[in-house]
């Protein structure tokens, strides 16, 4: 667990990302120990990265390393998360920004290079409806899901760490809560008896994969850099 000399061992971490939720979800994790969350300066003005990994891990990696160029002597980290439900065999994924986007090409069970190439995100509605169609003969029980996320540091196009957090659910049948994003208002995560949807931001990160993958982090760093 982090210690509280991370209050002042870094007091603000540059994020390789403009999504408005996972930026909320970091400053959620970073929050307790006193660490601002700022994204790249115009993020949304630089290239996007093409994801073209077939891992989270693959994915964090080259977002950190292309991003952390555009900041030279910066420490940049990049995020790459997902759904994985047992019942679709780890399905959407990698996919999971842009799963209903890809619904109607073929599913040999492993993407194409080009199918992985397509950067062109889908809605949370829409994704969300496609998880509960192809979920729609499956029973409750049966339901079991994870989130996964890879946070990748990066400086000057250098990888320096990889940090990993995961958080078990299963989905329920119809969306509950208004705080979340993405898959959040259909995953039910039994510790909290709630989605991830209908808790703040600092609650979610205390139980949430972005939050486990932020705190490896902070003590990572808090380890290079030593106390003051």
């Amino acid at each position: 667990m982090v210690a509280p000399m991370a209050l002042f061992l870094m007091p603000q971490v540059l994020i390789a990302t403009s999504n408005a939720g996972k930026l909320r979800d970091l400053a959620g994790a970073a929050a307790p120990f006193g660490v601002t969350i700022q994204s790249i300066p115009s993020v949304h003005l630089l290239p996007d990265v093409v994801e073209d990994g077939l891992t989270f891990e693959a994915n964090a990696r080259k977002k950190a390393v292309e991003y952390s160029l555009r900041v030279p002597g910066e420490l940049v980290l990049a995020d790459d998360s997902g759904l994985e439900v047992d019942a679709l065999g780890g399905e959407p994924g990698v996919h999971s920004a842009r799963y209903a986007a890809l619904e109607d090409l073929p599913r040999d069970g492993r993407p194409r290079p080009s199918d992985q190439a397509d950067t062109s995100n889908s809605s949370d509605a829409d994704n969300n409806a496609r998880l509960l169609r192809e979920l729609a003969d499956v029973p409750q029980n049966k339901r079991t899901a994870r989130f996964v996320c890879i946070l990748a540091a990066a400086r000057d196009g250098e990888v320096l760490g990889v940090f990993s957090g995961k958080a078990e659910g299963r989905i329920q049948s119809t969306p509950s809560g208004t705080h979340g994003f993405g898959y959040d208002p259909l995953f039910f995560h039994p510790p909290l008896n709630k989605t991830l949807a209908e808790v703040t931001a600092e609650e979610k990160a205390l139980v949430s994969h972005r939050g486990e993958a932020f705190r490896k982090f902070l003590d990572w760093h808090q380890s290079r850099t030593g106390p003051t």
